[in-house]
């Protein structure tokens, strides 16, 4: 454990938030939360943000945190962490650990924490929230997205969102009946993973158990031993995926314009924003997002929380037209990064400005590039083991219209997103091909 270089105050490891006077224990949470002090993040009562995750989204929302004054600490499993780099104070720690995270939140008494990763111990995540703390958007939230087969029973069998058939299995035999009733090919998912982890695409019964295997060997958390349940999906006939981020707050919710993208082994590689949609396909996939995020925030607000914060919805375009709801990640979306280049406020400053309690409203999700013009994002994946250099940087960024974000991670151990490139066009063929551009350009070296 330690602080990060900029760090600089070591007193501040012992201040703590005040107690909330018993007279104002009836208050609501998001009241509560929308009158929290800001601007003393090294006085006497700061507002403590702790973020569980400190990757390359969570350092975004963590900076604009810090101009709006709060203090904040960034926890990973790792020292070095984008986010740990820019925050007050950073922590190296198991957060599935039930005993060390408990062992965090009582040392850091944070008012606020951000979960920016799905390995978290959500008892002690759920506890804290019941103590006081503000969880975003709420632990009930964090729970439900974790678990695809709470989410898909949500968004479909209570909110009536139109989904891919599915069913979920808990061994073998019910995976074997389940693919039989949706039919091949089908996809085959753990419900407690993410980011393609454990995932097949299965196209004959005679695969059936290899994916069976893949998604209890391939999955987050494989090593701790238990079982998986896992949902198994038709394949549809995909045209392709859009992201609708959509925003909680003390104003309500609002949703930006959707988001395409294109992913390789379901990482995000490319996105741009507006997508081009047929007449009427926008407000088709708003009003979906709307109504899941709805949802989600009715659940948390009815076990006392706020449910504020940017939600990144994940949609699919079939070949007939026609949308249909996949998942939801309760926090700033990988493909959201294009809109540092393309919204009035980025996702990063329109979660933190939420989680604050700060009303968001339409005018804030507005898109600031020129009328007709496509914003686009291009992830810089580096290859290697060692740290990574990037050189060329002038020469990258000659085009107008362009951008980077290097994330500084510090090491590379087969691949990983380094860094972005962002990029404004006439077109979105324009967009993606100039933010392509500036990652071809880059000299970047493994040593």
């Amino acid at each position: 454990m330690g602080m990060t270089e900029n760090a600089v105050n070591t007193a501040v490891t012992s201040t703590s938030s005040p107690a909330i006077p018993a007279e104002t224990s009836a208050v609501s949470p998001a009241t509560r939360a929308a009158n929290r002090p800001l601007g003393t993040p090294l006085g006497k009562h700061p507002t403590r943000v702790l973020f569980l995750g400190a990757g390359e989204l969570g350092k975004e929302v963590a900076i604009e945190l810090m101009r709006l004054g709060a203090w904040v600490c960034a926890a990973d499993s790792y020292a070095g962490a984008p986010a740990q780099q820019v925050a007050h104070e950073y922590r190296a720690l198991d957060m599935a650990n039930a005993a060390e995270l408990q062992a965090l939140f009582d040392e850091i008494k944070p008012d606020i924490i951000v979960p920016e990763v799905e390995a978290i111990a959500t008892d002690v995540l759920a506890g804290t929230a019941a103590a006081g703390a503000q969880v975003v958007p709420s632990a009930e939230i964090a729970a439900i997205c974790m678990d695809r087969e709470r989410l898909r029973v949500l968004a479909h069998e209570e909110l009536g969102l139109p989904t891919t058939p599915y069913r979920f299995a808990g061994s073998l035999e019910e995976l074997r009946a389940g693919a039989s009733e949706v039919g091949y090919p089908c996809v085959v998912k753990p419900v407690m993973s993410s980011s393609g982890h454990g995932q097949s695409v299965v196209r004959s019964a005679d695969a059936i158990d290899a994916a069976w295997t893949e998604a209890q060997e391939g999955r987050r958390a494989a090593d701790e031993g238990d079982v998986s349940r896992v949902i198994v999906e038709a394949l549809a006939p995909l045209e392709r995926e859009l992201t609708v981020l959509t925003v909680s707050s003390s104003a309500g919710i609002v949703t930006c314009a959707p988001i395409g993208q294109r992913q390789e082994s379901g990482d995000y590689r490319e996105s741009w924003q507006p997508a081009t949609e047929p007449d009427g396909e926008a407000e088709r996939a708003r009003d979906i997002a709307r109504t899941a995020v709805e949802g989600l925030v009715a659940k948390a607000q009815a076990a006392g929380e706020t449910g504020w914060g940017v939600f990144g919805v994940e949609l699919f375009v079939l070949t007939d037209g026609s949308i249909l709801f996949n998942e939801v990640s309760p926090r700033p979306h990988d493909t959201g990064m294009v809109t540092m280049a393309s919204q009035r406020l980025s996702e990063f400053a329109l979660h933190a400005r939420a989680i604050l309690g700060l009303p968001i409203t339409p005018e804030h999700v507005s898109l600031t590039i020129p009328a007709g013009s496509v914003a686009a994002s291009h992830a810089i994946v580096v290859a290697g083991d060692g740290e990574v250099e990037f050189t060329d940087v002038a020469a990258a960024l000659a085009e107008p219209g362009t951008d980077l974000r290097i994330f500084a991670k510090p090491e590379v151990h087969g691949h990983r997103r380094m860094a972005v490139a962002l990029a404004v066009g006439e077109s979105e063929a324009d967009a993606r091909a100039k933010a392509g551009l500036v990652a071809d350009a880059l000299t970047i070296t493994v040593e």
